[in-house]
């Protein structure tokens, strides 16, 4: 897809470099074993279905979202590979799901009676996962629950319980013991399921942290996120283990430059002035696209190839750059506020540190009016721009 686009501000999503990351996995898990890509949130702000196309490409067998919406929007794009719904399903899109072929996770006696009828009707049997809430306590039966509940789903007919599986709450730090408690409670569910003959073929629980750092975890599929885009989960990970390579660059283009007399407020607020000849530029990005206020100040621009500071408030469509340092400087030169321009990087880890968050929250921050540009070995193959539909 080559939608048009009309703005100096890009998203570029390297998908060779989502290719890469799920060889990485996959080569490392037995042929048996199924890896499935998590998707959701528009795939941690790098548009699901190219991503998700790339790494099926790539080795991944099954794709995972947070709601039924986000799987519609693969297969109307003609997705067919698996996909689990990881969230909340309300019983009106029950009937669609299963039309579909769209996998869901459950957890109550009301959605499995719903999609049971559904299947009846439409002549097939729905798969469904069974959540099991091993100590995050989101979503999830407790490990009391799941053989009584497994049972019931056996009982009825249009209706298979394909998988069983967890979400580790801890599997990123260092201290694996509350990940092992919750693998272990998940393996006295499978053991007592087995004993009341009831086998679900996909038992899963890894993410990207544990598919790192307890690759013993994988049983029937991995679930790889954020990995997937290039991020390890946290700095206490084993990055030895696997190789990643950040899929995003999040570019702009300076669109006015200029430099003030001295004492000029930069911004909303005039949290800075001018300071003998400083040279301020603009660019076309700002909070609505997901560049955080919160990096006013204090954040970072790279201009050709060097470090520039973000000058004032972010605004809602415009940040302002110091550029004095990287002089000379044009209307049009290329500006990189993450990934890499020559030899200096701005990494999304770095910027989530600023912000005091983490990666992921960085990345899904993203705003869809940011048009996405999807390359292989260098060259653009896609563009996506929901503003130009």
């Amino acid at each position: 897809m080559m939608e048009p686009y009309y703005r100096d501000t890009t998203a570029e999503v390297d998908l060779d470099a989502i290719a890469h990351n799920v060889k990485e996995f996959r080569v490392r898990l037995s042929p048996h074993v199924r890896l499935m890509a998590a998707v959701k949130a528009n795939a941690y702000g790098h548009g699901a279905v190219p991503v998700s196309r790339a790494a099926l490409q790539a080795g991944a067998t099954d794709l995972a979202v947070a709601f039924l919406d986000e799987a519609l929007e693969l297969r109307h794009a003609g997705v067919t590979a698996p996909i689990l719904v990881l969230g909340y399903t309300p019983t009106r899109g029950i009937k669609e799901a299963v039309q579909q072929g769209i996998t869901l996770t459950v957890y109550d006696e009301e959605s499995v009676r719903e999609i049971s009828q559904a299947g009846v009707e439409a002549g097939v049997t729905a798969k469904v996962h069974v959540k099991v809430d091993t100590g995050m306590g989101r979503l999830g039966l407790l490990e009391k629950e799941v053989v009584p509940f497994l049972e019931k789903v056996k009982a009825v007919s249009g209706v298979e319980a394909e998988g069983l599986y967890t979400h580790f709450a801890t599997a990123d730090s260092a201290d694996k013991a509350y990940c092992i408690q919750q693998h272990d409670a998940l393996m006295r569910v499978v053991e007592q399921a087995r004993e009341k003959g009831i086998n679900p073929p996909l038992i899963h629980c890894s993410n990207s942290a544990a598919s790192i750092d307890c690759p013993e975890y994988a049983h029937s599929m991995i679930r790889l996120g954020i990995s997937m885009y290039g991020y390890y989960p946290s700095s206490e990970v084993n990055h030895r283990r696997v190789q990643l390579r950040p899929a995003l660059t999040l570019k702009s283009r300076i669109v006015h430059l200029k430099c003030p007399p001295e004492g000029t407020g930069i911004s909303y607020g005039k949290t800075v002035t001018v300071s003998g000849s400083q040279w301020v530029a603009t660019l076309p990005v700002g909070y609505a696209d997901g560049l955080s206020r919160a990096l006013s100040n204090r954040g970072f621009a790279l201009v050709h190839g060097k470090r520039v500071p973000i000058m004032g408030r972010i605004c809602m469509d415009q940040t302002m750059l110091d550029v004095t340092s990287a002089m000379p400087v044009k209307v049009g030169d290329e500006v990189v506020l993450y990934g890499s321009q020559d030899q200096e990087t701005i990494h999304v880890d770095e910027v989530a540190s600023l912000l005091g968050t983490i990666s992921y929250e960085v990345t899904c921050m993203l705003d869809r009016r940011v048009p996405r540009l999807y390359t292989r070995s260098g060259i653009v193959v896609g563009r996506s721009n929901p503003l130009s539909r």
